[in-house]
């Protein structure tokens, strides 16, 4: 195995305490090195990521390490007196964790070079359990403050900590979170990264009003504001937060990525250097046997060919907001803007609202990180007839928005949404992004407001649903992946939904016909099971497939038609408790169909990596396959 070629036994191993607020020439001369080398690990260990092709989030860990390694020497100078965990808001920051971890031994540092790597327990937010010396899960932001409450007032007489962002306090749950600490005096003490900086750009710009420190003094918190990277200038806030009974915020303002050049004070710093940018800064160190790793390091490739499926892919997720500005660029200037409203939850690129941002600025709202309050305003304004509102964000996501979804359903809102990264391909992010429960937006009455969940296939169909649907009435949800999709084939090779292809929602579509059984899915596993029905054909199985791409709505004719098949199989990517299969079933007993039945589905936590999660879970195309034999046997 090749060693990891950053020292990590120079890391200085002092003790502090808090009761001393000022650093000797000694200490500070530590913590500063300790800083330096941890800064140039977590560079070196995140670009091993993005040298394989599944990303990974250098900013947030490498701005954050001036904290955490005072909370270190402070855990060790008087472990008694902490829960010493680095609670993280910002999962994404994980690269800390993994850090901490090798240098507490936990695991080896040579782990670090496999960072979100598929099968090596280093997905790309912390998961208890799975990595060792990782302490706690933490995957959506404002999610960790209100929990380390908890922990604070499970331990008492402890001082409990949890680093915390600019862009996490914009979530709701941290406004609850502060009065709870406040008004039970919870000494839990947070520690805020203030970058200014967000995934969709700098908060003080799309913003406009909110100030973390305002806000948090306006809960009744202590506030402590200063220059994270001023070592001794943080050092003094953190102990006169410890000495300060109950809650304070101590606010660090730094710029992203201060000393890398090309990142520093950049959105783009958010998410991993690039293979580049880590050379340039490594060479600077003159970390030459890092460099040398990092360019003989390649990602790993799915060779698989899958049949009935084209070499040419498309981005649903972008395809989504291409097909959006084409239906807007129907109407007038004015009836845009009286009677569409797009809102962002700071993920306008990944959701395919930036090609609606850029092309009709007027009917855009950057929101910020706050999905509840910005579905609402969405679906508010699609209050009156005629009025449209458009929301999106990250499919694990829409958990958190329940709760609004019923109230847009019992407003009778107009309200159109896009919940990419659905399902598991593509998610080095792992678990906790996963967006499997997506099923849940289904979650009115037989005689409520129309509510329709729609996950089309590939490009083609995605523009033709966001066409056939745009103007509809009632709650839409339409679902993408992360991940691009190949354009699907006809028996014949040409485009399934190409030409003049028209998306009838409700409607099932037959694929392939088969006498033998009917497999039953949408989204990403079409391509999947397609493959699979094509090689199965080519054993003498005469396998069908249909594509069930409006998730919610029975089709009753289709019912008929594969109710009378000797078996059906749905499967998915979505969550197998919670997912379509979960309820096919029941709905062909209803009626009185008794095919043999089974369903696949997500049903194991992640395993990190890209298209390796679909394998994971065993439901890609050797996994449906072996299924239908067994069924067929």
């Amino acid at each position: 195995m090749t060693s990891f070629p950053i020292d990590l036994g120079a890391y200085q191993r002092i003790s502090l305490d808090a009761s001393n607020p000022t650093l000797t020439d000694e200490q500070r001369n530590a913590l500063k090195a300790n800083i330096q080398l941890c800064r140039d690990a977590i560079v070196f260990f995140t670009a091993t990521g993005a040298a394989r092709g599944v990303g990974g989030h250098t900013g947030g860990p490498y701005d954050t390490v001036p904290e955490v390694v005072i909370l270190d020497a402070l855990f060790r100078g008087k472990p008694d007196a902490y829960v010493p965990i680095y609670f993280d808001e910002a999962g994404h920051r994980v690269g800390t964790q993994y850090l901490m971890a090798a240098l507490a031994g936990d695991i080896p540092a040579e782990q670090l070079m496999h960072y979100r790597e598929a099968h090596h327990d280093l997905p790309g937010h912390p998961e208890l359990g799975l990595t060792p010396g990782v302490k706690f899960s933490s995957g959506r932001l404002g999610h960790m403050w209100p929990y380390v409450n908890g922990v604070a007032l499970a331990n008492p007489g402890k001082t409990a900590f949890c680093l915390g962002s600019d862009g996490a306090q914009q979530e709701g749950n941290d406004a609850e979170a502060a009065r709870l600490a406040v008004a039970q005096h919870i000494n839990v003490k947070l520690l805020i990264d203030d970058n200014d900086v967000t995934i969709a750009g700098h908060p003080s710009e799309y913003l406009g009003g909110f100030n973390v420190r305002k806000t948090l003094e306006g809960h009744g918190l202590k506030v402590l504001e200063g220059d994270g990277e001023d070592v001794d200038g943080l050092y003094t806030r953190i102990c006169e937060a410890i000495n300060t009974p109950g809650p304070v915020a101590v606010i660090n303002k730094r710029p992203m990525c201060p000393g890398i050049e090309g990142l520093e004070g950049s959105n783009h710093g958010h998410d991993v250097i690039s293979v580049k940018g880590a050379i340039q800064y490594l060479e600077s160190k003159g970390l030459t046997e890092a460099v040398e790793i990092l360019k003989g390091i390649s990602g790993r490739k799915n060779d698989y060919t899958f049949l009935g499926a084209s070499d040419k892919q498309g981005s649903n997720r972008n395809v989504f907001g291409e097909a959006v500005v084409e239906v807007l660029g129907t109407m007038s200037e004015e009836d845009r803007k009286n009677n569409v409203l797009v809102v962002d939850s700071d993920l306008e690129g990944s959701c395919g609202l930036t090609q609606i941002r850029k092309a009709h600025p007027e009917v855009f709202i950057s929101g910020g990180i706050m999905e509840r309050g910005n579905i609402s305003a969405a679906a508010g304004f699609g209050m009156a007839e005629g009025k449209q509102g458009i929301f999106a964000t990250f499919s694990a996501f829409l958990e958190m928005c329940i709760s609004e979804i019923t109230m847009a359903r019992l407003n009778r809102s107009n309200l159109l949404c896009h919940f990419s990264h659905a399902g598991i391909d593509d998610m080095a992010d792992n678990t906790c992004h996963f967006g499997m429960n997506n099923m849940f937006a289904d979650n009115g009455l037989d005689d409520g407001y129309e509510t329709r969940l729609y996950f089309p296939a590939d490009a083609n169909q995605m523009r033709a649903c966001v066409k056939a649907v745009f103007h509809n009435p009632g709650l839409r949800f339409i679902f993408s992946t992360r991940s691009k999709v190949p354009i699907l084939l006809n028996s014949e090779g040409g485009e399934l939904f190409g030409g003049d292809y028209t998306f009838t929602p409700g409607k099932d579509e037959v694929l392939r016909e088969g006498s033998a059984g009917y497999i039953v899915t949408y989204g990403d596993s079409v391509y999947r099971a397609l493959d699979a029905v094509e090689r199965l054909k080519q054993e003498g199985l005469d396998v069908g497939l249909i594509n069930k791409a409006t998730l919610n709505v029975v089709d009753e004719e289709m019912m008929a038609k594969i109710g009378k098949a000797p078996f059906v199989l749905v499967t998915e990517a979505f969550n197998r408790r919670t997912g379509l299969g979960s309820r096919f079933g029941t709905w062909l007993l209803e009626r009185g169909y008794t095919p043999k039945y089974a369903h696949m589905g997500t049903h194991h936590e992640g395993s990190g990596g890209l298209w390796e999660q679909y394998e994971h879970q065993n439901i890609g195309s050797p996994g449906i396959m072996a299924k239908v034999k067994e069924l067929v046997g």
